[in-house]
């Protein structure tokens, strides 16, 4: 697992995938519509939050009306990680009329996405309030995007799981083929020194093997919260307990409540809603 110390995702992550999106849209002609407007016109507009939620993604946006025009100027409101309220003003733009509409989808779709995946995430971590229990993503993540999302996780409180699969090994049914338990943790061990080894488990038998021979996570997959009981107390802390699978925000507080150290969640990225923000022109800000 990598828990960065901050919410905010790599300059480089944000610059690429901006770049992508804004490639995507201007391509081939670039804005037909926003060349119909005075280009000597200027504009000060609100981003305005029309559902309450939990913010992500401001440094994106910033990008998206940069890599448009560099003279715009962003002036936010509400932190990264912050819930901003319905109605409320999460940040002031300003600049040239055209450059604003030009880059305002792209800028909205990142802070709507990841603000959605903030938002799902504070969730998540509201319900298991009181517990030690940390909230995890998954790779579960869109392709090219997982860097910011990852990043909205933590502006929601939640942590990370391994980002990439260089991070950490884990071990999962698909892997043991032909290969027991002990013989993989112990080819892991052999290989990658020093490197946090997990095990997926479906069984108490597998989770008593995972332990035995040094796993340092055992991953419950699709244990009922009666069984997750059962697995923290087989393991009796000699590794980390993960609960992984038929989890949602009606069945999350009852995992927790069974004990693991870990819940992870891949919901908080592949189905998160997305947050309802606009923009607003002209307005009073």
């Amino acid at each position: 697992m990598s828990d960065a110390p901050t919410v905010h995702p790599p300059a480089f992550a944000v610059r690429d995938a901006v770049a992508r999106a804004i490639a995507e849209d201007l391509t081939p002609l670039g804005d037909l519509t926003a060349s119909l407007v005075d280009p000597t016109a200027s504009v000060r507009a609100a981003i305005v939050a029309r559902s309450a939620g939990v913010i992500a993604g401001r440094a994106c946006a910033t990008e998206a009306f940069a890599q448009i025009d560099a003279t715009i100027a962003v002036d936010w409101r509400v932190d990264d990680g912050v819930r901003a309220e319905q109605g409320g003003v999460v940040g002031v733009v300003a600049g040239s009329l055209s450059a604003v509409l030009t880059a305002e989808r792209t800028a909205l779709n990142f802070l709507g996405h990841l603000s959605g995946i903030a938002t799902l995430t504070r969730r998540y971590v509201d319900a298991v309030a009181g517990t030690d229990v940390r909230i995890l993503d998954t790779r579960k993540t869109t392709p090219g995007l997982r860097a910011l999302e990852k990043a909205a996780v933590r502006a929601g409180g939640g942590h990370n799981h391994r980002g990439s699969l260089s991070e950490m090994v884990l071990v999962k049914d698909n892997h043991r083929a032909g290969l027991d338990i002990a013989e993989a943790v112990k080819r892991a061990v052999a290989a990658w020194p020093g490197r946090t080894i997990e095990v997926e488990c479906d069984s108490l038998t597998q989770v008593s093997e995972a332990v035995g021979a040094g796993a340092h996570i055992v991953m419950l997959d699709n244990f009922a919260p009666g069984d997750v009981s059962a697995a923290v107390a087989a393991v009796g802390g000699r590794a980390l307990v993960e609960v992984s699978g038929r989890v949602s925000l009606d069945t999350v507080g009852e995992y927790a409540a069974a004990g693991p150290d870990l819940i992870s969640v891949g919901a908080l990225t592949h189905s998160a809603p997305v947050l309802d923000l606009g923009l607003d022109l002209d307005l009073e800000v």
